[in-house]
């Protein structure tokens, strides 16, 4: 028999999924600022390698913080019966993603070296 006030394990372990998939994200952010340091030496100039890669790897790091705090913001929502924490951060990573794809298709298209 279950305790009343204990979440369904079926919520928890998609909390869990949903904080993996962070982790992905910023392992595939880093992995790719990396590559855009390191990897593409005649990708556009190097302040422009520089300062994308930076991006990319300062957003794998925010992240990885940000999956945890919103993966444990679930968790104590779940546990007490809470409504879910707001959706903040997915609108402020999908307008930071969206603006380095701009900005890498703009170098790419205009050539800039």
């Amino acid at each position: 028999m279950t305790q009343p006030d204990r979440p369904d394990e079926r919520f928890t372990l998609a909390s869990e999924r949903t904080f993996l998939a962070w982790m992905r994200t910023a392992l595939g952010l880093l992995a790719g600022g990396i590559a855009v340091v390191h990897l593409v030496p005649d990708f556009s100039t190097g302040w422009v390698r520089t300062g994308l890669g930076l991006t990319l790897i300062l957003m794998g790091g925010a992240a990885a913080f940000v999956g945890l705090r919103r993966w444990m913001q679930v968790k104590h929502a779940l546990e007490r019966g809470a409504p879910m924490p707001e959706a903040t951060e997915l609108w402020i990573f999908s307008v930071g993603i969206g603006a380095i794809a701009i900005l890498a298709a703009v170098v790419t298209v205009l050539g800039i070296t």
